[in-house]
């Protein structure tokens, strides 16, 4: 496979995480996104964060992830949201209950729309 291959099935899938975004941002009146270009940055972010902190996270809470029978995995994409919000102007999340339905609503949305992002393609 080629590398301009590889390359636009990485920005089609950014795409699509940024429709994600805006598609979740119409449903949770806690989620404000402005614009298209911001939902494309969120999506780029989280996915960058999703392959680069969240396994040390999931590594340093191991006990506790056990002791809540994986539950724990929720609050931390939700801490990874909220710390997008932080870093990117013009994406706000009201609180930690809103980055935690963000990210539940947001998984359901990118399985319906196909997004894999941070993961490999099927060939």
């Amino acid at each position: 496979m080629s590398k301009s291959n590889d390359a636009s099935y990485i920005i089609i899938q950014l795409i699509l995480g940024a429709v994600s975004v805006l598609i979740v941002q119409y449903i949770l009146p806690g989620v404000e996104v402005d614009g298209f270009f911001t939902a494309f940055v969120v999506a780029a972010l989280l996915t960058l964060l999703n392959l680069t902190i969240k396994p040390i996270l999931i590594f340093l809470t191991i006990p506790i992830t056990i002791l809540t029978l994986g539950l724990f995995l929720l609050g931390i994409n939700a801490i990874l949201i909220l710390l997008a919000a932080e870093i990117i102007p013009g994406f706000s999340v009201d609180g930690f209950w809103w980055a935690l339905l963000f990210s539940l609503i947001l998984s359901i949305v990118n399985s319906i729309l196909g997004v894999n992002l941070g993961g490999k393609r099927g060939n």
